[in-house]
């Protein structure tokens, strides 16, 4: 009996260690802030600012290597408190996400996110990029969390379409220590940040230069992983072409000048496939790791199959093949995409000194753009090649 009783005994701390390791929604705590001046003082819905007004919450949860991940807390949002030294500052070891909750059109009290496992799965990815310990979290325990803390706030999230409550998973390495090496101590957190229209007269169309020496990622760097670095590295070039009239760079790779991102969003080509006299949508693959696999680029791949239309290629396109298509006439449309913008049509591309010019905004564009912002905001119904990308809080 005592053998028994021991190998329970041992069999239980076991599963007490092991859920210690991972991150569980059923342990959260929540404290509520008291004070409601920041949301009575926030500004008019039409006159928020990306990025700029912070929700009244936010998530925590620490990572260590004695204890795996603590128990998670929805806390009063307030400034961190880190060591000079924590390797994130010194080494650039952390990584985030870009993600939204939504308001029904048609019930302003149904509260949704779009594809969030996409977005957790990614941000996984990123922490295995950087060697984060702690990745083996069960990304629905985050998923449930997240939407813990946006029903918190989801007085914050502004009503119609176009506004929606951005949200900003983070995890960065806290280690107090000056070397090089995978962190013993994480810190994950979530702040969230009402957000209206990426584009307040409709489409603002944008012109690109490809005319930079820089390169914003290759091969076996960090371009597949979400982290600060891939974007820090750009600031000074993004500065370079704005000073000449340019919005975005579109960023080529090798001697062939093949297309891989615009600013920080993924690139779509619309243009006559010279070879099969086909309409075809060509956007680069992810094979090489040099691409970002965003959400909005998977779910334009997903719908646009799903039409039967046209070819869908992820395969690598040259600025020479894009010249070609223009000046043939076969060049239709382009546009970048990410969660900011959703789509965001392409005017002009220079290169080499020239623009090339494209017609702003296409049928396709606006298609893309319509289907994607109609499921977002629940004004259509998801089509079959969608049926989880909604998940109602």
């Amino acid at each position: 009996m005592m053998g028994r009783q021991q190998h329970q005994h041992q069999q239980k701390k076991a599963l007490q260690v092991l859920s210690a390791r991972f991150i569980s929604s059923s342990d959260l705590t929540i404290e509520l802030k008291t004070d409601k001046s920041d949301f009575e003082n926030q500004p008019k819905k039409e006159d928020l600012v990306f990025g700029t007004t912070l929700s009244d919450h936010m998530l925590t949860i620490e990572w260590d290597k004695q204890n795996g991940w603590s128990p998670p807390k929805i806390i009063p949002y307030q400034d961190l408190k880190i060591s000079p030294a924590a390797s994130c500052l010194h080494y650039g070891l952390q990584c985030f996400e870009g993600m939204k909750a939504y308001r029904s059109l048609k019930d302003k009290d149904s509260i949704h996110l779009f594809r969030p496992d996409k977005n957790v799965e990614r941000l996984k990815n990123s922490m295995r990029r950087l060697a984060m310990p702690g990745v083996d979290f069960d990304k629905d325990e985050l998923i449930k969390l997240i939407s813990e803390l946006v029903k918190v706030d989801k007085d914050w999230i502004p009503e119609g379409e176009g506004y929606s409550l951005y949200i900003r998973p983070t995890v960065i390495a806290t280690h107090r220590f000056l070397g090089v090496s995978p962190p013993d101590c994480l810190l994950l957190y979530v702040i969230t940040s009402p957000v209206g229209p990426y584009y307040k007269t409709g489409f603002d169309p944008i012109r690109l230069t490809t005319d930079t020496d820089c390169v914003r990622a290759w091969p076996g760097g960090t371009g597949n992983a979400k982290c600060g670095g891939n974007y820090a590295a750009t600031m000074k070039p993004a500065a370079e072409a704005a000073a000449k009239g340019y919005s975005q760079i579109l960023w080529l790779f090798g001697e062939n000048d093949e297309v891989t991102e615009v600013g920080a969003m993924n690139f779509f080509i619309y243009l006559i496939n010279k070879e099969t006299n086909r309409p075809e949508l060509v956007t680069a693959p992810l094979t090489r790791g040099d691409i970002l696999p965003g959400v909005t680029r998977s779910s334009i791949l997903d719908l646009t199959r799903s039409w039967g239309d046209f070819d869908v290629s992820e395969r690598y396109i040259t600025m020479g093949e894009i010249k070609e298509a223009s000046d043939e006439n076969r060049l239709i449309e382009a546009f970048g995409c990410g969660t900011a913008t959703v789509v965001s049509p392409v005017s002009c591309i220079q290169y080499k000194g020239k623009d090339i010019s494209i017609p702003a905004v296409g049928e396709l564009t606006q298609r893309v753009w319509d289907e994607i912002v109609g499921i977002q905001y629940r004004k259509i119904e998801a089509p079959p090649c969608t049926p989880d990308w909604i998940v109602e809080l």
